[in-house]
């Protein structure tokens, strides 16, 4: 396991009870709409909240701004292809950007889009194509205590009950997110990877990873599947990425830079068609809304990724963090995943409905307690989904420590104390697009 020394601090201070209170009633109890500086654990999401290393840091002295042809983009493009095993790489500004890239040129009106689970923005990017996202994942995944080591594998028997209902021409699109951030960061088994791309080749569908956190995912193969016992993260990682047809890719995940994502495929005609795409919503090919410092720092997480010390140490903070939790008996969906620990709201809160957003109250009851700022992902974020009621806590790469995940567990435990005292929140105002009504809805203690 890597060790890591602070060669730079950040003062955070945990505002008075008082000011949280009147923070959340601001933020109509929608913690996306809280200041940073009103949080003082912010676990709302591992995306580009990480901190870098000192060779990123160094990568971004030599950025090439050129519009056209930048070198920094050539680094970029090396990297995804010596560690993704990918050769054609249109990159985008962030992860949601490719996804725009990608199925705005894969999907029509009409289509049906199978995953393993859509998250949130996957869901709406397939929904604004006039597309049809539907979740195909296996039978424990919706269960937090169910054992299992691979819950986030993509159940290929209601693919095929899918593509029977509606005919394959409807289903040009697999889809395959590794690991599951939906089904609480459950890895995928190279095994059902290799199964789905021969189901995607069955019905000549294009086959899609979601990259996001490919090295997690790797690294859990290397555990648990025994195929990989005596491999490399590395090797398990371009195997497993090299059964898909093309990548869709957050940098600020297991890229573990502060900004960036791209498409990358081995078919140079769909990597035509998406450059043509990516120039409208994103830039030049060479650039597509990075700057050439951030595709320098990109290409150098792409491989420090894949490093053994630095993805054991990854998880044993996630698996630290859960242990913590769950020795206050503070629900927790197990096994745990990567990149986040995902708290059972149902657990906590029995006495409410689904439509009294439990896990929504979780989120808010955590933050009131302890300044710590996780995120709802249940039937708030999801409507009309058969979901768990999930909170998830995302823990940022190489930024918090033990003390931090320690406070975190002390605010869960408070909470659950009290649960039963906890009310329901409805819907005050929301956006018309009901895939993203987490991200700027406002709520209210409920009325009921």
């Amino acid at each position: 396991m890597v060790h890591y020394k602070s060669t730079m601090v950040e003062p955070i201070d945990l505002p008075s009870r008082g000011d949280r209170e009147r923070a959340l009633e601001e933020a109509g109890y929608n913690v996306f709409n809280l200041d940073a500086e009103d949080v003082f654990i912010d676990l709302l999401t591992d995306s580009g909240t990480g901190t870098m290393s000192e060779d990123q840091w160094a990568a971004l002295l030599r950025g090439d701004e050129s519009y056209a042809g930048s070198k920094s983009f050539r680094r970029l493009e090396a990297a995804v292809d010596d560690v993704m095993g990918f050769p054609h790489v249109v990159p985008a500004h962030q992860g949601r950007g490719a996804e725009n890239v990608l199925y705005g040129t894969l999907l029509e009106e009409g289509d049906v889009a199978l995953n393993n689970t859509h998250f949130d923005t996957t869901r709406a990017h397939v929904a604004n194509q006039g597309a049809d996202p539907i979740d195909c994942p296996v039978e424990v995944a919706t269960d937090p205590g169910a054992p299992g080591d691979f819950k986030g594998d993509f159940s290929i028997e209601r693919g095929r009950e899918v593509v029977e209902e509606v005919g394959t021409d409807r289903v040009p699109v697999v889809i395959q997110t590794i690991t599951n951030n939906s089904a609480a960061g459950q890895p995928v088994s190279v095994e059902n990877t290799r199964r789905v791309a021969e189901f995607a080749d069955e019905i000549d569908a294009t086959f899609v990873i979601d990259a996001c956190r490919f090295a997690e995912n790797a690294y859990f193969v290397t555990e648990r599947e025994a195929e990989y016992a005596e491999a490399s993260v590395a090797d398990v990682a371009r195997e497993q990425l090299g059964y898909a047809d093309a990548l869709v890719m957050s940098g600020k995940k297991d890229g573990l830079s502060n900004v960036g994502g791209f498409v990358a495929t081995q078919d140079e005609a769909l990597a035509d068609r998406c450059k043509q795409r990516a120039i409208l919503y994103e830039g030049f090919p060479t650039y597509g809304g990075m700057a050439g410092r951030d595709m320098e720092a990109l290409a150098v997480g792409l491989r420090e990724a894949v490093e053994e010390a630095y993805v054991a140490d990854r998880i044993e903070g996630i698996r630290t963090l859960a242990s913590l939790l769950e020795d206050r008996d503070v629900p927790v969906y197990t096994p745990t995943g990567g990149h986040a620990v995902y708290l059972d709201a149902e657990a906590v809160f029995p006495h409410l409905e689904s439509s009294d957003f439990p896990g929504q109250v979780l989120v808010c009851e955590l933050y009131r307690e302890g300044g710590v700022r996780g995120v709802e992902l249940g039937s708030f974020a999801f409507p009309g989904t058969d979901r768990p009621e999930l909170v998830r806590l995302a823990v940022p790469r190489r930024t918090y420590h033990r003390e931090h995940f320690e406070h975190v567990a002390d605010a869960a435990a408070a909470v659950l104390e009290r649960a039963d005292e906890a009310t329901g929140l409805e819907i005050k105002r929301e956006p018309e697009v009901p895939e993203l009504r987490h991200f700027t809805a406002e709520l209210e203690p409920s009325s009921r």
